[in-house]
């Protein structure tokens, strides 16, 4: 299997609390707890030599507003080498517990908007990951109706932008026939160490790293 890195680049995770999964309190590089810290481990054992620099800027919390306002600072000026974005289910969360929706085709430019903006900048690989959501508890069940349109924006994108494309909703709901709802994402949106494995693997494997 051909190893999608090169020496020395960078790698830059952006998302919400998923990805943040407490980095700010972490004293060991800054990764957090989740699957940014276990796939910088796992891509340090096997590439020793790259020299690989992994960064977390994952804040929770974060709609895609957000990484908007922040995107110069946290990603632009960082010149990655690799992108990898996961976005969206606090745009469908606060429609529920705040009464403060984000309409699909606002979501949808401002994913276009951070896009347009890394590619201007130049070569980067970029990495799309969908939001994901399991029906637990039984509320969250409402809340696909709100969180489908904005998977069905990420995979367009990732076709439209040229980026690989991580499924990650897939395979939590392939999990889920495998072993309970809550192993894997008690609330339904953040992961167990289990699901943060799950997140890793699906990761890589869309890498082929």
């Amino acid at each position: 299997m051909p190893n999608p890195f090169k020496s020395n680049q960078t790698v830059l995770f952006q998302g919400d609390s998923i990805t943040d999964a407490r980095r700010l309190t972490d004293e060991d590089g800054g990764l957090g707890s989740g699957y940014v810290r276990i796939i910088a481990s796992l891509l340090g054992a096997r590439y020793p030599e790259l020299g690989l620099k992994i960064l977390n800027r994952g804040i929770s919390g974060n709609r895609v507003a957000d990484l908007e306002a922040r995107w110069q600072e946290d990603c632009l000026d960082l010149k990655p080498d690799w992108l990898s974005i996961l976005i969206g289910v606090n745009d469908c969360w606060r429609a529920f517990d705040s009464n403060d929706p984000t309409r699909v085709e606002d979501f949808e430019a401002g994913y276009r908007r951070i896009l347009d903006a890394v590619k201007a900048q130049g070569d980067v690989n970029l990495v799309i990951c969908e939001p994901f959501l399991l029906p637990c508890p039984d509320d969250r069940v409402a809340w696909r109706a709100d969180l489908d349109p904005k998977i069905h924006v990420v995979r367009q994108l990732a076709r439209e932008y040229g980026a690989i494309f991580v499924p990650f909703d897939g395979a939590f709901a392939a999990a889920a026939c495998r072993q309970e709802m809550d192993y894997w994402l008690p609330d339904g949106v953040h992961p167990t160490p289990a699901g943060y494995g799950l997140m890793a693997k699906t990761w890589l494997q869309a890498l082929r790293a």
